[in-house]
């Protein structure tokens, strides 16, 4: 008789609740674009959600203790003059956050503590470089300041925000629309999928594709990648009969040495010029083929060497590959590198299903699904700095209906009130590793981690400074004289410039002193009125 092995993991009884009805947040117009962004980003202080809104685009922005039902006129943030079809809270900066729209610009904000009492119409930086409308955003996950956008334009642009620049331009890599950009932990790569069904895996300061894989699902449906922290790359995708599809692929395959090292052993996919030949399949490289029958005493020595190093190549075979469901929505994948946990969210569904990957077969295992009666027209996915660790809170999502947000809460039963170190190792953290233009020259970094044992302290408000530079600096001079007058203009100009700067940020900050100060009087005004009657 054959027992069944139940395989041990510490997140196999995960569950997800819904939150009160007094948690959520109602009477929202969610937007009705057709797009398959998530339409919703939160962080440990906000929660932004793509809204509909006559005569241009607009998004709105809550604390996230502001739960209850939404007053009509709240306040949005507008500026576009086409509706919004993504948005993206800068990791480095709880109060700082980028918007892309249909009219071809992206815009990046700056949302004060406290509520507004008007629309918020004044965008810190407008980056206009795109020709077609962008639909895609992603700030760096370790540098300071810099933003991806990808457009209808098949073009990748890497910003830095600080100063309004482009750093980097991709124009030439993708014949047709990109569906989806991903970095992975460090920022040193990006995985892209694009319309012509092609998964690629680009090195942008290179500017190069090192790894590709045509038809990494065969379905014409768009597909989603995003990077795992084990350098896998975790797929969605769509079979040629229209059935939801997920896939794990590991782009490095063997080793940049060579082929041969000194003890005469081949290592790699390619024919073997030794007898004492690693089998196909058996080079170092997956964890899949990483278990050698007659493993090599010098790979053994050797293997800490810089020659002995994993380099991309092109990745033919899935690790793993499962059919899921019929459905004509796209499948957005949240993945949290801490519990190497990826949850599935489709457009249109009911239902949020959850896998863990490890490095043991079939490597992508199914562990439980949650389920609803109320389809989600999009998705945010909570920071794990953002959770309550004392509840054995694992990851917390913000799901849109028609009309409101509801948060969804996932838990690891535990029957300790202690904090809990194996389910909350070391965080990224919101203090970047690298400025712009470290990476920019070649620079990677790992992010800065924070322990959550003692619970989340959000950073005081800090305001992320543009600095524009001057166009005439860098503009060719007209004829082969320049007068003294005309070279002394820029710097007139400029010191101009800062000046009304100035006087308008002090403005701004008196403005706001006297709308608390008006609003603390309302409050007073109330209590008098209350306490007569």
């Amino acid at each position: 008789m054959s027992r069944r092995v139940v395989r041990q993991s510490k997140f196999r009884h995960v569950f997800g609740q819904a939150a009160k009805a007094d948690q959520a947040y109602e009477d929202i117009r969610v937007s009705k674009v057709t797009w398959d962004s998530s339409f919703c980003a939160v962080n440990p202080k906000f929660l932004a959600i793509i809204v509909e809104s006559g005569g241009g685009g607009a998004f709105m922005v809550l604390p996230l203790a502001k739960t209850g039902r939404v007053d009509k006129n709240y306040p949005l943030v507008t500026g576009h003059t086409a509706p919004v079809l993504d948005i993206d809270w800068c990791p480095h900066n709880d109060n700082v956050i980028a918007s892309a729209s249909d009219d071809t610009t992206i815009m990046v904000w700056q949302i004060p503590d406290y509520t507004p009492v008007r629309n918020i119409t004044e965008a810190i930086i407008t980056l206009e470089g795109h020709s077609k409308r962008v639909g895609i955003l992603s700030w760096h996950p370790t540098a300071r300041n810099v933003l991806l956008s990808a457009g209808g334009d098949n073009m990748i642009i890497i910003w830095n925000v600080g100063t309004g620049e482009v750093l980097l331009s991709l124009d030439d890599m993708h014949p047709d629309v990109i569906h989806s950009v991903c970095w992975n932990s460090n920022g040193s790569l990006l995985a892209t999928t694009c319309k012509d069904k092609t998964l690629r895996i680009i090195d942008p300061r290179k500017g190069q594709v090192v790894a590709e894989r045509f038809a990494a699902h065969e379905g014409m449906r768009p597909m989603r990648a995003v990077f795992t922290r084990q350098g896998h790359i975790f797929t969605t995708g769509f079979t040629r009969m229209s059935q939801r599809e997920l896939g794990l692929w590991d782009p490095v395959t063997q080793l940049d040495a060579g082929g041969v090292c000194p003890g005469g052993w081949h290592h790699g996919r390619g024919p073997a010029p030794h007898p004492q030949a690693c089998p196909p399949g058996e080079g170092w490289g997956p964890a899949a083929h990483r278990a050698h029958t007659h493993p090599c005493p010098a790979v053994l020595r050797r293997l800490k060497e810089p020659c002995w190093r994993p380099h991309l190549n092109n990745f033919e075979e899935p690790v793993a590959l499962q059919e899921m469901d019929t459905s004509n929505g796209v499948l957005l994948p949240f993945y949290d590198p801490d519990s190497s946990i990826v949850y599935l969210c489709g457009k249109g569904d009911s239902s949020i299903r959850y896998f863990e990957i490890t490095d043991e077969p079939p490597f992508v295992h199914y562990l439980n699904t949650f389920s609803s009666k109320e389809p989600q027209r999009g998705m945010g996915f909570m920071p794990k700095r953002g959770l309550d660790v004392s509840k054995c809170e694992i990851a917390r999502f913000y799901k849109l209906h028609e009309r409101k947000c509801e948060p969804i809460i996932m838990t690891v039963p535990r029957k300790s009130d202690l904090f809990q170190d194996d389910l909350y190792p070391d965080t990224p953290g919101p203090e970047p590793a690298l400025e712009a233009e470290e990476w920019l020259s070649g620079q990677d970094a790992e992010p800065v981690l924070i322990s959550l044992k003692d619970g989340y302290v959000p950073p005081k408000h800090r305001e992320l400074r543009v600095t524009k530079r001057n166009i005439l600096d860098v503009r060719p001079p007209s004829g082969p004289h320049r007068s003294q007058s005309a070279s002394d203009a820029p710097v007139s100009q400029q010191h101009t410039l800062e000046t009304l700067l100035e006087e308008i940020k002090a403005l701004r900050e008196q403005v706001q002193a006297q709308e608390q100060r008006i609003t603390a009087l309302e409050n007073m005004l109330c209590e008098l009125v209350d306490d007569t009657d």
